[in-house]
């Protein structure tokens, strides 16, 4: 095994788990957006994870560490779309003030695009 450094993430182990985390990351919020989309809504626990995992991605993706694995955009794209009319559908019944509505849904907005981006440039 190689190393190239004294940091945390600089192995090939490391790559190695790395890609592990990275890939389960994905492979759970794949799983949610082929699944029911009730499980997506927004006070359900995969509307809340999903978001989350995206934003780990997001996170670990940008220190440009070997061995992280992401979506292409395409797939991105598609889960946005879908989690975002699932969203929209929903939100309404949980009657958010308007300011909490429009503020949530921009940062989920948000959060699907800055990661589509780091895939974007990855593919590049």
């Amino acid at each position: 095994m190689g190393n190239w450094g004294n940091g945390n993430f600089d192995s090939d182990t490391a790559a190695d788990h790395l890609g592990t985390v990275t890939d389960r990351l994905i492979a759970e919020v794949a799983e949610a957006m082929s699944g029911d989309p009730v499980e997506i809504e927004p006070d359900e626990y995969w509307g809340v994870a999903v978001p989350c995992n995206l934003e780990l991605l997001h996170l670990i993706a940008q220190q440009n560490y070997v061995g992280v694995s992401l979506p292409d955009p395409d797939t991105l794209a598609g889960w946005k779309a879908k989690f975002l009319t699932v969203w929209d559908e929903a939100i309404d019944d949980l009657e958010p003030t308007p300011d909490h509505k429009e503020q949530r849904r921009a940062h989920l907005v948000r959060t699907f695009d800055q990661l589509a981006e780091l895939a974007k440039a990855e593919q590049a």
